[in-house]
């Protein structure tokens, strides 16, 4: 049961008939993964803590540069040289002191993830990297141990969002849309953020949806970037979206 002090302060999104009490109890027992917490991590994790998801795990091993600030919005000049998943946990505490805060300050590999899966049991994992390989790690270990996952990235003004089920059998993954071989030919791990470069609020934009599609799975309401990629192009502010289905020469699920 929720107690006054969550009633009030979560007053805004349980008078939504989506939400209700009954929705803002499954967010307040939920626990995710966040991997990642630049320029999509930042404003998801806000969101979600704010919205009152019970317990976040932060991971990130980068520490914050003074580059980092033009799109991070978790981090401030005076948090330069420090540790981003320890800083996130202190910004994300003081926002919202009643949830519970995790701070992993190393990157994800597979070999972690597999054990951090193995002892701990999530809801749902969000993937905010800019790492290829990370990402291809996170959608492996995800199927693997059923986990649901959202998934977002940002070049330049583009910005692309999807979201896999892997609580059931017939859900499509992410190496079905993006097989690795194919796109590490297509798109190098070194045309990133630091290398191609990308407009801030296109990041915020997607960090946002990430939050939002998190917040739908997690009190079970329909997810739009369900086994469909959507695309955001930020110059026109046009979306668009391309369903997906399994793809039976998948390395991974096929």
């Amino acid at each position: 049961m929720l107690s006054r002090k969550q009633l009030q302060r979560y007053s805004r999104q349980i008078m939504l008939p989506q939400i209700g009490e009954a929705g803002q109890e499954k967010l307040s027992n939920a626990r995710v993964l966040m991997v990642g917490l630049g320029g999509l991590g930042s404003p998801a994790a806000l969101y979600l803590a704010a919205a009152g998801v019970g317990e976040l795990h932060l991971v990130d091993g980068d520490k914050v540069e003074i580059s980092n600030l033009q799109r991070q919005v978790l981090y401030k000049t005076n948090h330069r040289e420090k540790d981003k998943a320890q800083v996130a946990a202190q910004q994300l505490t003081a926002a919202n002191p009643e949830i519970r805060l995790h701070a992993h300050c190393r990157m994800a590999d597979e070999g972690w993830l597999t054990d951090l899966f193995s002892q701990q049991s999530f809801d749902l994992v969000l993937d905010c990297t800019d790492n290829l390989d990370i990402r291809h790690s996170i959608n492996r270990v995800c199927r693997a141990h059923k986990i649901p996952v959202v998934m977002a990235s940002v070049r330049g003004f583009s910005g692309q969002l999807v979201s896999f089920d892997f609580r059931t059998q017939a859900s499509p993954c992410y190496a079905c849309l993006f097989p690795p071989a194919v796109e590490a030919s297509d798109l190098p791990e070194a045309e990133n953020c630091s290398t191609v470069g990308v407009i801030g609020p296109a990041l915020g934009m997607m960090g946002s949806a990430q939050a939002l599609e998190a917040i739908k799975f997690l009190v079970g309401l329909p997810v739009s970037s369900l086994n469909r990629l959507q695309l955001f192009e930020a110059a026109s502010l046009e979306w668009r979206a391309l369903s997906l289905a399994e793809n039976s020469t998948c390395p991974v699920c096929g």
